[in-house]
């Protein structure tokens, strides 16, 4: 269950929100084309990581997605 999700928008190509529950270490990744991702055991610094990147897409096809396991939510 996520609990207080800290959700903000990026500027991005691909993703146009990215929420983080550092409660439960899940990640949020809601992109544009559609589709909302969850995925877990993201550690704080990679969070922070994801937002300080350059290319939040960039940093996310390198660091996250593949991974992390992750649940299509919509």
């Amino acid at each position: 269950m996520v609990t207080e999700m800290d959700v903000k928008p990026v500027r991005s190509r691909d993703i146009a929100l990215i929420g983080y529950d550092q409660t439960t270490s899940i990640l949020e990744v809601v992109f544009r084309a559609g589709g909302v991702y969850r995925y877990r055991n993201i550690p704080a610094d990679v969070y922070y990581a994801l937002m300080a990147a350059p290319s939040h897409g960039t940093y996310f096809q390198k660091c996250i997605k593949n991974q992390y396991p992750y649940l299509k939510v919509s």
